[in-house]
């Protein structure tokens, strides 16, 4: 399901998931986060597309909860979503995160719920809940630490700071920082979608699955999915040894 607060963009093999309530800085009430889960549910059960880019409309990523409707999230709060949409789910696809202006509160946790997050100049990041006693409920506690690292995560739990690019760039929080974050993150989309599918979600799957496993376990993991794809590789190898892809140039 998608609704006037979200929009739903197909450009190739990529989809443009886009929340559209700039007159609250794309902030999330109950029928929002029903409609970034149906944008979800319409991503996975289409096999051409393959990654889905998150951004928000006008000067804002998302704000967070959208504290004058907070009734309206209060059912999805116990649900297997998450508060927000889709922040207790993981998607089976790549998804990137085109951040221009403000990525606060939950709007945070939707960004880290991405795999890769791409930034404007002006963008700002920061638990911002912290002022109001709201608690991080969409995932933030697990995911921030696992991109920074725990001290600078618990920096900005508990300060409820606000962090410009050049500053979570630096930290590892995005990936990039450029003018138009929307159009370089399709790009790296498209990117994406041109490799063997079959190993790059193998390999994405083996980073997320053994994550917090002893090393004997992550590797035997790790060796389970690449066996399920190697005949993939095998190609890829053979195609290699034949000439592709020397000298840097993409393989066809």
């Amino acid at each position: 399901m998608t609704t006037d607060e979200v929009t739903w963009d197909v450009r190739g093999p990529v989809a443009v998931v886009t929340i559209d309530r700039q007159h609250r800085r794309n902030a999330i009430d109950g029928r929002t986060a029903e409609a970034l889960a149906g944008a979800l549910d319409r991503f996975e059960a289409d096999e051409a597309l393959r990654v889905m880019v998150l951004t928000g409309a006008g000067e804002a990523f998302c704000a967070g909860a959208d504290l004058t409707a907070i009734d309206t999230l209060a059912p999805r709060a116990a649900g297997p979503d998450g508060p927000l949409g889709f922040t207790r789910r993981t998607a089976s696809k790549p998804t990137i995160a085109a951040i221009d202006g403000w990525a606060v509160a939950g709007g945070l946790e939707l960004a880290l719920w991405c795999d890769l997050r791409v930034c404007s100049p002006r963008s700002k990041f920061g638990c911002l809940e912290r002022r109001w006693g709201v608690p991080l409920i969409d995932g933030g506690t697990w995911r921030l630490p696992r991109i920074v690292g725990m001290g600078r995560a618990l920096d900005l739990v508990l300060t409820g700071r606000t962090v410009g690019a050049a500053e979570a760039l630096a930290m590892g929080l995005v990936t990039s920082v450029v003018d138009a974050p929307l159009a370089a993150a399709v790009e790296l989309a498209e990117q994406l979608a041109a490799y063997p599918q079959e190993t790059m979600l193998s390999d994405r799957a083996s980073v997320y699955d053994g994550w917090g496993l002893s090393r004997e376990e992550a590797l035997a993991l790790e060796m389970q999915y690449g066996l399920a794809v190697v005949e993939v590789g095998r190609s890829g190898a053979q195609r290699f040894a034949a000439g592709a892809g020397r000298g840097g140039a993409s393989a066809p």
